[in-house]
């Protein structure tokens, strides 16, 4: 092992645990978002509560989030650089703009939305998390953009061993940005809806009641919605990955040889016959590229060396994902069915909903397996390899040091994390008195 498998496993382990905040932030700023204008609309008491609770639960993981990402920052520096050099023109544009733009936005109204419950007017209250909100997810796009040229890049040129970015249109609306942005965001209000309705599910079973009904109700809506865009934007992203990424496609079905009306392995050795053809080119009997072939055609178009991505690893994440994922949204529909025209939620699916918690989670891991190990070998698909972009400098022993301690302070934060959320969710959404500032519309001072 030297320096460039440590420095992967740096890189995987603290993005994993960063993205787990994630998707839960982006999607529980805007379910909170919708409480507080349900409270506003209607002035029932319970949206309030309601509003604080599941606020609270937002913030902590949105500090989580901040601290983690940081250190996504520095990695790039400091075990990353010859990376960096060559992606720094092009990257410097969408990830100034996340940083000035969305997180500067997102943090400053979610500190006016914290601190100005009983100073800032009702509406305008109102408006700073609906803002804060809308940050979060403008921060997503912005970084998954940057994400999207880097397995199909797009508006540059190559210039003194550097890539120059000569179109920022380009790089925004790049096809794969486009289909990956929705799929992300709509897998993040999975996991924010699957995160609620564990917590609905536990306190029904203690309470029975029809505000915990209700907020799982609303969860269930928005996990089906989102379920819907997933699988919408993962056909759109296969047929893509057909055409931008074949080698990944292949790797993701364990195809090794180029195969006309390919089918889609369930698990080895059990297929349903030319549906991978169909999911790809929405054609049963076009061709897909195998692993193998496709290895020999690079070769010929790179040089020398391995171009598939690990098989295991995207093979088993790719089923992972679409397991989890499928199951989370199916629980979902079901839970509508069963809560329709008014019905309590029965007691066995509201523990089915405490157990299901973990699912969602580990769908978008998953996921971001599947993304970022079935790009390998290449960081730029094409233009820079993984083996060219790590810091000669670095030496074994400083990579294992660092890696050595983020790991044991990440399992620190995770144990701290789980702390503070189960505390903040077992006190439930305790009745708080009203302040006068909250029901009235108190005037702005300068």
């Amino acid at each position: 092992m030297d320096a460039l498998d440590l420095a992967r496993w740096q890189f995987g382990i603290t993005t994993v645990y960063h993205f787990l905040f994630v998707p839960l932030t982006i999607g529980l700023g805007i379910f909170v978002a919708g409480l507080q204008t349900a409270w506003h609309r209607t002035g029932k008491e319970h949206y309030l509560r309601l509003t604080k609770f599941f606020g609270k639960l937002f913030l902590i993981n949105f500090a989580m989030g901040v601290v983690t990402g940081i250190v996504q920052e520095f990695q790039f520096g400091m075990n990353w650089s010859e990376y960096s050099t060559f992606v720094g023109d092009v990257f410097g544009a969408p990830l100034a703009m996340e940083a000035l733009l969305a997180f500067f936005m997102e943090s400053t109204f979610l500190g006016l939305w914290i601190f100005g419950w009983d100073k800032l007017p009702k509406k305008i209250h109102l408006a700073c998390i609906w803002a804060a909100a809308i940050g979060s997810n403008l921060s997503a796009y912005f970084i998954l953009a940057a994400n999207a040229w880097m397995k199909h890049p797009v508006g540059y040129t190559v210039e003194n061993g550097r890539a120059r970015m000569t179109d920022l249109w380009a790089v925004l609306t790049n096809s794969t940005a486009l289909a990956q942005v929705p799929h992300v965001i709509a897998s993040a209000f999975i996991v924010a809806g699957g995160f609620v309705l564990a917590i609905c599910g536990y306190w029904y079973l203690k309470e029975r009641s029809d505000v915990w009904r209700g907020t799982a109700r609303a969860a269930l809506i928005m996990t089906a919605i989102a379920g819907a865009v997933v699988a919408g934007t993962g056909d759109q992203s296969a047929r893509l990955m057909y055409e931008q990424q074949p080698m990944k496609l292949a790797a993701a079905e364990g195809l090794a040889r180029d195969t006309q009306g390919a089918g889609f392995s369930i698990v080895p050795g059990l297929e349903i016959p030319k549906v991978l053809s169909f999911l790809s080119t929405h054609e049963f009997d076009s061709t897909v590229q195998g692993t193998e072939d496709l290895q020999a055609r690079f070769e010929q178009q790179f040089g020398p060396g391995d171009y598939r991505p690990d098989p295991t690893v995207v093979f088993w994440s790719f089923r992972v994902m679409l397991v989890f994922g499928l199951g989370t949204v199916a629980l979902s529909v079901l839970g509508l069915w069963l809560t329709r025209r008014k019905r309590p939620l029965p007691a066995w699916f509201a523990r089915a909903l405490v157990l299901a918690l973990p699912l969602p989670l580990l769908a978008v891991t998953a996921g971001w397996l599947l993304s970022e190990v079935g790009r390998q070998p290449w960081t730029v698909a094409g233009e820079l390899l993984t083996a060219s972009s790590v810091s000669p400098g670095v030496s074994l022993a400083a990579v294992a040091t660092s890696l050595t301690i983020f790991t044991l302070l990440y399992g620190g934060l995770a144990v701290a994390e789980a702390v503070l959320l189960v505390r903040h969710v077992r006190k439930g959404a305790v009745e708080e008195p009203v302040t006068a500032a909250e029901q009235r519309e108190p005037a702005l001072t300068y």
